[in-house]
C-alpha cells in the first residue's frame, strides 16, 4: 500500500505543475515515519549480530561442559554398581564366616563398613553431578531460546531495513544525479551529498537546492529522536588561498565550518534533538578518490551524514542475558 500511495505521489508530481502543501507535507511525514523506521533498526543489526555469535559460542561451551558431566556421571553409576556388586559378595561372605574366628568376623564387619561408606559418598556425588547436569540442561535450553529470539529479531529488523531503504531512496529520487547518494553499511546509513549540490567554491553557505535535500533529512530525525547523527565536511588537497579562502584558515577549517551550517539548518527544525547532532571536519584526509583528478576532486568534497541508532535498548537487552 505505501509503495501504491508513493508512486501515485510521484507520478502526481511530475504530472502536475504543482502540488498543495498539504499533499506535500503529508508525503514527507510518511517519508520521515519510514526513515524513522531504519534509523532505530539500523546498529541494532550489528549488534545482534555479535549478540549471537557470543551465545553460539556460549551455547558451545555448555554443550561441551555437559557432555563432560554427563561422562562423570556415567563413571560415577559404573563405580556405584561395581561397589554394590562387592557389597552383595561381601554380604555372602560374612554369612559364610560368621562361623569363624571372632577376628575374621570383625574384619569383615569392618570391611563391610567401609564399602558401605564408599557406596554412600558416591551415591551423593552422583546425586550432586545429576543436579548440577539438571542445571547445565536448563542453562543450554534458555541461551538455545535466546539465541532463536535474537535470530528471529535479527531477520525482522534486516527486512525492516531493506524495506525502508528501498522507500528512502525512492522518496529522494528527485536528488539523483546531482550529487546525492543514499547507502547502508555495517548497520549505519549514509547520506552523501557532493559539493556540487551544497556550496559554491571556497563557501560554506549552502544554496536553495541543497537546503532542501538537508530539510528532508532533518524531518526524518524529527521523527526519530533515538538517532545520533554525525556530520562530516571533506574536501579534496586543493590548498586554500586568500582570493577564495573569505576568512578561511585551511581545508580543515572550512571541511569544519561546512559541517556546522548542516548542523545549523538540521537544529533548525524544532522536532530535532540537538544533544544528538555532531559536527565534524575531516579536511582532505578521507578521500573517496584520487585527487589527481578533477573528477576524483568533485567526489572527494562532500557532506557526510551518518545515522546511527541509539544502543540503549540493546545494551538493556544484552545487560540481561
Amino acid at each position: 500500500m505505501i509503495r501504491k500511495f508513493a508512486l501515485a505521489c510521484v507520478v502526481l508530481s511530475l504530472t502536475t505543475s504543482c502540488v498543495s502543501k498539504k499533499i506535500y507535507q503529508d508525503l514527507e511525514n510518511k517519508y520521515a515515519d519510514l526513515k524513522k523506521e531504519h534509523n532505530a533498526l539500523s546498529d541494532e543489526n550489528g549488534l545482534l549480530k555479535t549478540d549471537k555469535n557470543q551465545l553460539e559460542l556460549d551455547k558451545n561451551n555448555l554443550q561441551t561442559e555437559l557432555d563432560k558431566t554427563k561422562a562423570e556421571r556415567d563413571k560415577l553409576a559404573a563405580d556405584y554398581a561395581a561397589t554394590k556388586k562387592s557389597l552383595d559378595n561381601l554380604k555372602a561372605s560374612y554369612a559364610a564366616l560368621e562361623k569363624d574366628s571372632n577376628d575374621a568376623l570383625e574384619a569383615n564387619i569392618n570391611k563391610n563398613r567401609q564399602l558401605l561408606a564408599e557406596l554412600e559418598a558416591k551415591q551423593k556425588a552422583l546425586a550432586a553431578e545429576q543436579d548440577r547436569l539438571n542445571k547445565l540442561k536448563k542453562d543450554l535450553e534458555a541461551s538455545s531460546t535466546r539465541l532463536a529470539e535474537l535470530e528471529k529479531m535479527m531477520a525482522d529488523k534486516e527486512a525492516a531495513m531493506k524495506k525502508l531503504k528501498e522507500t528512502l531512496s525512492k522518496s529522494l529520487k528527485a536528488f539523483e544525479g546531482k550529487g546525492l547518494t543514499v547507502t547502508e553499511k555495517d548497520g549505519k546509513v549514509y547520506v552523501s551529498m557532493e559539493n556540487k549540490l551544497l556550496f559554491e567554491s571556497g563557501s560554506w553557505t549552502v544554496g536553495s537546492e541543497g537546503k532542501k535535500a538537508v530539510d528532508l533529512v532533518g524531518k526524518v530525525l524529527g521523527d526519530n529522536p533515538d538517532i545520533s547523527v554525525l556530520i562530516e565536511g571533506h574536501t579534496d588537497n586543493d590548498k586554500i588561498t586568500g582570493t577564495i579562502g573569505g576568512g578561511v584558515e585551511n581545508n580543515w577549517d572550512l571541511s569544519t565550518k561546512r559541517a556546522t551550517a548542516i548542523v545549523n539548518i538540521l537544529s533548525a527544525n524544532a522536532k530535532v534533538k540537538k544533544e544528538n547532532l555532531t559536527a565534524a571536519g575531516r579536511g582532505e584526509y578521507a578521500p573517496l578518490m584520487s585527487n589527481e583528478t578533477a573528477e576524483g576532486k568533485a567526489k572527494n568534497r562532500r557532506i557526510e551524514i551518518i545515522l546511527t541508532p541509539k544502543l540503549d535498548e540493546i545494551s538493556k537487552m544484552l545487560n540481561e542475558l
